[in-house]
């Protein structure tokens, strides 16, 4: 009986155990080999190549085909609405606890740094970057991941259209589903090559930018990583409870150690979009309902850099001796926070957006650019960690509220079912 409960646990975590082992190794040789570790990291790109490449057509084919088969429209604006509501709640609650944090350990006290003046720097125009997040002048604009909110939205409206074509638009909805999950499947192929792309990308990771956490950053470095990483466990153990009870919380962290380790390793919420899916399917979410949240999500869902703006904000207010301090200034942390975590990209480097977005509401000299940019990449790995696993937590929280508190148990079956065969054969 013991014998046949430990096959169960391996057979439910074998695949999260393999990548665990993988990114601890990367990151064994890239404490060890330092800089050398950089020859390995194109081992890494070729995962993470592979995964951009499929997230476009992922993304319009998943969103298209959920709406396009959703059987009311009035499902589709609940769906939307609590996402929304439940992304804004999550924001201002992980802002909040990185304000007390940072009171407690004010982030740059003692921290001396000499300021650069940047190349070139470009005054943010809210509402060309409005315009430019939401839309594009040419179709074939649509076809870059570089796009993600403007190919979200044209899914939804071509999903949209296909829905209210009624007969007619039947079979392309058909079509759309199928093509969904073909792209599952080639998911699954392109995940049998993670353990040794994650490994390798992770120790290039770790060799090129490790000494850094060393540097004049330390202190900063020594507030986000506790508090993202309780964050992490903590919050996202209570959003599940609250999602589906007690028995949301083991059946979650079943399925998310494989997001959240893809997502810590390739450092992009939309790179982790697939497998997301992947594990919110496993979790029990409904189709409908994970193919609107999950590549949604991916873009405007941001609560690691929720916690990274704020210390962003406090990190910038003690380098200029400026009292982090009042509830105006609270209040306008917490909004630029929630702001700047939506216009992220979901791609590397896609937080220099919300890092403009900051020097410039705040009217700081442009020298605090490189100065927050150098920050963000270096809680980059964490930051992207809570953003895609909250995701999946998310979609758990949207699902309690349109399906009701008992929609694990009618997806799932009874708390004595085992479901690791399913977690097995979807790896």
């Amino acid at each position: 009986m013991e014998k046949r409960k430990k096959r169960g646990v391996w057979a439910s975590y074998k695949f999260p155990i393999i990548l665990l082992i993988s990114i601890t190794l990367g990151a064994l040789i890239g404490i060890f080999a330092g800089a050398k570790a950089e020859v390995l990291k194109p081992l890494g790109d070729i995962f993470i190549n592979a995964m951009f490449t499929i997230v476009v057509p992922l993304v319009f084919i998943t969103i298209s085909s959920a709406v396009a088969n959703i059987a009311s429209l009035k499902r589709l604006g609940r769906i939307l609405g609590l996402m929304l509501a439940v992304f804004f709640v999550t924001g201002v609650i992980s802002s909040v606890i990185m304000l007390f944090s940072v009171q407690l350990i004010p982030p740059a006290e003692g921290v001396e740094l000499t300021l650069e003046q940047p190349e070139e720097i470009q005054t943010l125009d809210t509402a060309d970057q409005f315009v430019k997040a939401f839309t594009v002048p040419d179709f074939m604009d649509l076809l870059s991941r570089k796009n993600m909110l403007a190919l979200i939205i044209f899914s939804i409206l071509f999903g949209l259209a296909v829905n209210m074509a009624g007969d007619k638009g039947r079979k392309v909805a058909e079509g759309l589903e199928a093509l969904s999950h073909v792209m599952q499947k080639l998911i699954k192929i392109i995940m049998w090559y993670a353990p040794i792309g994650l490994g390798a990308y992770f120790a290039a990771l770790i060799g090129v930018f490790g000494p850094e956490l060393l540097g004049s950053y330390a202190r900063a470095m020594v507030v986000y990583y506790p508090i993202s990483i309780l964050y992490f466990f903590i919050a996202f153990t209570l959003y599940a409870f609250v999602a589906a009870g007690r028995r949301g919380i083991p059946v979650f962290w079943k399925a998310a150690i494989t997001p959240a380790v893809t997502s810590v390793s390739t450092q992009s919420s939309v790179a982790t979009i697939p497998v997301n899916l992947e594990a919110t399917a496993r979790i029990g979410v409904p189709k409908d309902i994970r193919e609107i949240v999950i590549p949604i999500g991916a873009t405007i869902h941001m609560d690691g850099s929720c916690l990274s703006a704020i210390l962003k904000i406090s990190f910038i207010f003690g380098l200029f001796n400026m009292p982090f301090t009042g509830l105006d200034t609270y209040t306008t942390a917490i909004l630029i926070a929630i702001l700047s975590g939506m216009v992220m990209s979901g791609v590397p480097g896609g937080g220099f957006i919300g890092e403009m977005l900051i020097v410039t509401m705040y009217g700081f000299p442009p020298e605090a650019l490189p100065i927050i940019a150098m920050l963000g990449t270096l809680v980059d790995p964490p930051a992207t960690m809570v953003n895609a696993t909250g995701d999946t937590v998310s979609s758990m929280l949207v699902t309690r509220y349109m399906e009701g508190k008992n929609w694990i148990k009618k997806q799932l079956g009874s708390p004595n079912q085992n479901i690791s065969e399913e977690v097995t054969e979807s790896i």
